[in-house]
């Protein structure tokens, strides 16, 4: 499984721009991706590229008809995705909340599940691969790493219905993905961080915490 994504990230560019100090962090559905990027935007002083969830079509068809949403909801992610990494690209300090290199994660398990054909995933990944040659890897991935259980008490506890309503076997196969995506991930440096026992959006130690992990992986980069 891993080799799946092993490959796909080779078609990255090898170099980052000389001029970009680009911050993607990614993680499971409610693993707490937008809340650190709000934290690293204030107090980093990094431009924002929030996921493309509120204004999208599509997101919550696609929890209640998995089959008929899932490839036009994966084109729409990719081509967002794609455009937040080239307007990133020209800013000198950006942070994305989510990316377009974890994007195939969701089409893969798509694919796997039956829920996306295998005639759509071939187009998609097509489409994956022509755009990935054009991005250059980010200078730290931060992966939020979160179990099962607290992310679907996350998830409980934000209160969107589309997402309360699917199962938890979604959640549990998303998770097993994430897992595979980031053993495998070799793109750029990567910082994992635990989250289960961590509450950065209230708490000013796990945010301090959090922060210094941050500044402490930035400093040993080649800069």
């Amino acid at each position: 499984m891993g080799n799946f994504y092993h490959e796909c990230l080779k078609g990255i560019k090898k170099a980052k721009g000389d001029n970009t100090e680009m911050i993607t962090i990614d993680g499971v559905v409610g693993a707490g991706k937008t809340t650190l990027m709000d934290i690293i935007v204030k107090d980093l002083g990094y431009t924002p590229f929030e996921e493309p969830v509120v204004n999208n079509p599509i997101l919550d068809k696609f929890y209640y008809d998995r089959e008929r949403y899932s490839f036009p909801l994966q084109v729409f992610f990719l081509n967002e995705r794609f455009n937040h990494i080239k307007n990133a690209s020209k800013i000198k300090k950006a942070v994305l909340d989510r990316s377009i290199y974890g994007d195939v994660i969701f089409a893969k398990m798509l694919k796997d599940g039956g829920e996306m054909s295998e005639e759509e995933f071939n187009i998609y990944l097509s489409l994956f691969k022509n755009m990935i040659e054009h991005c250059e890897p980010p200078e730290l991935m931060i992966y939020l790493e979160i179990s099962l259980e607290e992310a679907v008490r996350r998830i409980t506890r934000r209160g969107r219905s589309y997402e309360i309503d699917t199962e938890i076997a979604y959640w549990e196969r998303l998770n097993k993905e994430y897992t595979e995506y980031f053993q495998a991930y070799h793109a750029s440096p990567l910082l994992k961080i635990n989250v289960d026992q961590l509450n950065f959006e209230n708490n000013p130690s796990d945010r301090e915490y959090v922060l210094t992990t941050i500044k402490k992986k930035l400093q040993t980069l080649d800069r």
